[in-house]
């Protein structure tokens, strides 16, 4: 089931995510409707606020990067098969030079900006079986990976911005907030009950 994403402005995406474990309702379902969200939204990643539920779970298929011609063979693999749910998860190390990506979010669509960070991450988290991981990413995996994990933490990536940037930005984001935006995908908005 195609969900609503949740619009900037709402509170839950600045809520710091509760840990769940195995007796969370309906998780399955839940994983199968975001990733399914995602998809229709052409996204490579969506996070559980973002879909209106303050815990920490989120979920990336970075395959659409592996069509980038600029990176190498073995990148372009390594994105092609990962599709990933991330439960419970804490960045446990950042390491290396902080490097700039356009970045952008469908919970603030049609912004796109220049975020730095680290390139190197280290990760614990569970899987959707509740097993536990500790793995170490980097390049766009490890960029894509950080950005969910914000999201679970209630941090948005315009968070990331300068104060300039930040001001710049700042009537697009009060239209998104307002629903003054047009945008191919389901999305509510702070303050209406359901719009398109």
């Amino acid at each position: 089931m195609i969900l609503p994403i949740i619009a900037y402005g709402d509170p839950v995406l600045k809520k710091v995510g509760q840990e769940i474990d195995t007796n969370y309702p309906k998780l399955d379902e839940l994983l199968d409707n975001m990733f399914e969200t995602m998809y229709n939204a052409y996204g490579v990643g969506l996070a559980a606020p973002q879909i209106g539920l303050a815990i920490r779970l989120f979920v990336i298929d970075a395959s659409p990067f592996a069509e980038d011609e600029d990176l190498s063979a073995e990148e372009q693999a390594e994105l092609k098969d990962f599709k990933k749910v991330f439960i419970n998860a804490k960045i446990v190390e950042e390491t290396g030079d902080e490097w700039g990506f356009n970045e952008g979010c469908l919970s603030i669509p049609d912004v796109r900006e220049d975020v730095f960070r680290k390139p190197t991450i280290t990760i614990e988290y569970q899987d959707e079986n509740f097993e536990t991981h500790v793995e170490t990413y980097d390049g766009l995996i490890a960029r894509v990976i950080q950005h969910e994990y914000d999201h679970i933490e209630g941090i948005l990536f315009t968070e990331k911005l300068s104060s300039l940037k930040k001001r710049l930005i700042k009537g697009r984001l009060d239209n998104i907030s307002k629903g003054k935006i047009k945008v191919d995908y389901k999305m509510r908005f702070p303050n209406q009950k359901k719009r398109r």
